[in-house]
């Protein structure tokens, strides 16, 4: 992931000018997930901001848009808010996704730890793991209960091969995939880019345009009364797996684009998201996918696809 300290007198003002959601003055150790677009109000990427004190931030964004996010942030910094820093947090480099139901107590007997069992979701504390500091954030991608842990490498390494010998299971970035889309979490590049706005996203709820001025809301503003397409959950009704980019047809005409597809393996089924003309958008409605020139029957579902044992993430 691409890590940045934000650092200053302004950098509640300038995160909440830079960031979809409402950051300014988040009590120390919390944490909001939201959306960095652009003046046209396309989403550049989605990031979560952590605020660890008064003055001291932490940024983080996807790996890809990295270095991409950094010059964005350094751009406006320049034109608008002298009295920030920006850093590449150089000393976390590792990033370790702990998920699953034993998480949290798994983690607080290593390192023996009464403040992991007690953490809400959406916040942050520092602990120590072999002499060096482990930021430990009650956050992730996958739906399910866990935390997200960044530190150097050389600790990230000790502290991998702890938690196998512990019995952990290590999973990639392919079951990561499977479970945010049986959630109907949005993948940068995939479900959202510069090319969707947050509205037709399905991302309103962390838009706030109540909070003021932020990058993009005059456009998105615009925006709002004429949405004309709109982000789907489905699910297909036969042994089909939907990809992306297949074509979602309806009465005989292509209306949309899968954008995220994939066989659940939780529902032993074809599940996928896409974005459709919004008309036809509703739940409920039978669609098809083109799957190599045949027609497979699906239909629109009120997500997520998963619901059993997933955490109420407070925003």
């Amino acid at each position: 992931m691409g890590r940045f300290w934000i650092d200053g007198s302004q950098a509640n003002e300038f995160l909440n000018w830079i960031h979809s959601n409402d950051v300014a003055n988040m009590k120390y150790g919390k944490a909001k997930y939201g959306l960095i677009c652009n003046e046209q109000g396309g989403i550049i990427d989605d990031a979560i901001v952590y605020r660890l004190s008064e003055t001291r931030h932490l940024l983080v964004a996807n790996a890809a848009n990295a270095d991409a996010i950094h010059q964005w942030l350094i751009s406006w910094q320049e034109k608008r808010y002298k009295n920030v820093s920006i850093t590449p947090a150089a000393e976390l480099p590792g990033m370790i996704a702990f998920q699953g139901p034993n998480a949290l107590n798994t983690l607080s007997e290593l390192l023996t730890s009464s403040q992991i069992a007690e953490m809400r979701p959406f916040s942050l504390i520092v602990e120590n793991f072999q002499a060096q500091d482990i930021y430990v954030a009650r956050t992730g991608y996958t739906g399910e209960d866990g935390v997200e842990l960044m530190l150097g490498n050389a600790a990230a390494v000790s502290l991998w091969n702890t938690l196998i010998d512990l019995g952990v299971t290590p999973c990639g970035l392919g079951s990561r995939d499977t479970l945010r889309l049986e959630m109907n979490y949005a993948l940068y590049g995939m479900d959202i880019s510069k090319s969707t706005n947050p509205i037709e996203a399905g991302l309103g709820w962390i838009t706030k345009f109540n909070k003021g001025d932020f990058i993009g809301r005059d456009a998105l503003l615009i925006e709002k009364n004429k949405i004309h397409r709109s982000r789907i959950s489905f699910e297909m009704l036969d042994r089909a797996v939907p990809r992306h980019n297949y074509n979602i047809i309806v009465d005989g005409n292509v209306v949309g684009k899968v954008t995220s597809g994939t066989q659940s393996p939780s529902l032993n089924k074809g599940i996928g998201i896409g974005y459709i003309q919004i008309e036809h958008s509703s739940p409920g409605t039978e669609i098809y996918i083109e799957i190599r020139s045949t027609l497979k029957p699906g239909v629109i579902i009120n997500p997520p696809f998963y619901k059993k044992g997933t955490v109420n993430i407070i925003y």
